[in-house]
């Protein structure tokens, strides 16, 4: 840590976050590999990715989009359904591709409609991640309809991720984007195979973001952002220093159009700020020396990976967030495009922010 306008971190990993594919892949790319070094990237595309063969033809497409001179190292997810192989996982664990596995319960979120039904199904999956020491990385809802969205969190800890972890107790896990003080609450108190991330959105935002002045469809994610109690959760958990929370933005962008349509996408893109969005809830509670291990050290000790060499400097100066992306993007070969209303919306957009990203110090890619 430097003077109080100038932070030197050790460079940050990101351990949630969506690239999707083609044209959208190339334009939100560089976001993300300009200040992370390494990202856990979701395997929610159509179709999902669910063989090894998938997984390495997908690093190579996300780094083709990687700008020369960044080093920075996508970190594969299979996605789990009720019939996944265990023989897929092992294999593209031993191949070095597969770092972890992403259950979805089936239709909790975006291109979820293949994920798993009824998690006793895919005990035989999880008994084998147990022996590899591979993580599991939950979407922590349930999809009952007479469940309130607002509590589907809250009840899938009860319901399933209770009696997962007692069947499996040597499983490493991590619930994805936490949004509760329940979640906080049981992850804090449990043991260190488990693990939780949080995103900078759910850090910033409660439920009434999404009605400010109408209808707000930039900040409908899942899960939902939820009351201020919640929020206020989050920032104590995030800013408490405890191991087991870690940075993860569950960054999704969308289309333009996508998020305004009759029936909206959920999803924030908040790559592009990330870190100086984070930056500022540590600021707000006079915690600035524990975003360090929160951004950096954390995530890379539970996936056992070692500490990123390289740095990064924010400096604290205004910027106000521009509404979105400049088109037009397109990804080689592709004939597809992005353009003015299919570029995503930023998470901050319009908003002035206190610190900004100045250096990023990376080794060159080989």
């Amino acid at each position: 840590m430097a003077s109080p306008y100038r932070l030197t971190l050790r460079r940050p990993d990101d351990w949630h976050v969506h690239l999707r594919d083609g044209a959208m892949l190339h334009a939100v790319v560089p976001a993300t590999a300009r200040v992370f070094a390494r990202a856990i990237v979701m395997p929610n595309l159509r179709p999902p990715i669910t063989t090894v063969e998938a997984a390495v033809a997908y690093r190579d497409r996300i780094l083709a989009a990687v700008p020369e001179g960044l080093d920075f190292t996508p970190l594969m997810t299979a996605y789990l359904t009720d019939d996944l192989a265990p023989e897929v996982l092992e294999r593209g664990h031993r191949q070095g591709v597969i770092t972890a596995a992403k259950l979805y319960p089936a239709n909790a979120t975006t291109n979820s409609a293949a994920g798993v039904t009824d998690l006793e199904r895919i005990d035989p999956v999880l008994e084998a991640m147990e022996r590899l020491g591979m993580p599991l990385l939950i979407h922590g809802e349930v999809t009952d309809p007479e469940v309130d969205i607002f509590d589907r969190e809250a009840v899938f800890i009860e319901r399933h991720l209770i009696p997962l972890r007692r069947r499996h107790p040597g499983l490493k896990v991590v619930l994805e984007h936490i949004t509760t003080e329940q979640a906080v609450d049981y992850v804090s108190g449990s043991d260190r195979r488990l693990a939780a991330t949080i995103t900078p959105h759910h850090l910033h935002l409660n439920r009434n973001a999404m009605f400010a002045g109408g209808l707000r469809s930039d900040f409908y994610c899942l899960p939902v952002v939820k009351r201020e109690t919640h929020r206020r959760a989050l920032v104590r958990a995030a800013t408490s220093g405890e191991p087991c929370f870690f940075l993860g933005t569950d960054s999704a962008p969308h289309p333009r159009a996508g998020k305004e349509s009759a029936c909206g996408c959920a999803g924030i893109f908040n790559a592009m700020h990330a870190l100086e969005s984070y930056a500022a809830i540590f600021e707000q509670e006079e915690c600035l020396d524990r975003l360090e291990p929160f951004a950096s050290e954390f995530g890379p000790r539970f996936y056992g990976l070692p500490l990123n060499e390289q740095s990064v400097t924010l400096e604290r100066s205004e910027q106000t967030v521009p509404q979105r992306l400049d088109p037009p993007f397109s990804a080689p070969g592709d004939e597809t495009s992005l353009e003015v209303d299919q570029a995503p919306l930023l998470f901050h957009a319009g908003e002035t922010l206190l610190w900004r990203v100045v250096t990023s110090e990376q080794r060159q890619s080989s």
